[in-house]
């Protein structure tokens, strides 16, 4: 059965940038620590990083101390501009980006469902901080009414 899933590339980013989160913000985290601590192939950790670090949410440090830390609090670092600063806009169906992309778009009665899916998505990404997940590692992720938006709602 296929789903719709967040891609390894996406994953990947953002268990690094809430193990980055979790550490002091003096301190340069070395990529071979977060590869192995969040058991990310240190390769693709590295193109990662590189993203993460044109988008300006992680910094380098070279040096006997370098390593790497975020390049602002996590409390103001979104699950959104971790995933689209490795992978591009956030987009549920083709359509909903640029509807010319679609030979239905003009007969199909789908769009709006698909755009306003795509707005909450987004909404609850950007509302979803690094700073929510900085409890204990392995806690589960309680949504309530201070983590949507106001007059938002997930249902």
């Amino acid at each position: 059965m296929a789903l719709m899933q967040v891609s390894r590339r996406v994953d990947y980013a953002l268990r690094a940038t809430i193990y980055l989160a979790r550490q002091d913000t003096e301190r340069a985290t070395s990529i071979g620590e977060v590869s192995s601590t969040e058991a990310i192939p240190k390769k693709f950790l590295e193109k990662i990083i590189q993203d993460l670090i044109r988008a300006g949410l992680v910094n380098s440090r070279r040096g006997a101390h370098g390593g790497y830390r975020l390049a602002r609090s996590p409390a103001d670092i979104s699950f959104k501009e971790v995933m689209e600063a490795v992978e591009g806009p956030i987009a549920l169906n083709v359509c909903v980006g640029d509807p010319h992309m679609c030979s239905v778009s003009t007969t199909c009665g789908m769009q709006h469902i698909w755009a306003e899916g795509q707005r909450r998505l987004i909404d609850y990404f950007a509302a979803t901080k690094l700073s929510t997940l900085l409890g204990a590692p392995g806690l589960p992720f309680v949504t309530t009414t201070a983590d949507t938006a106001p007059g938002d709602s997930l249902s």
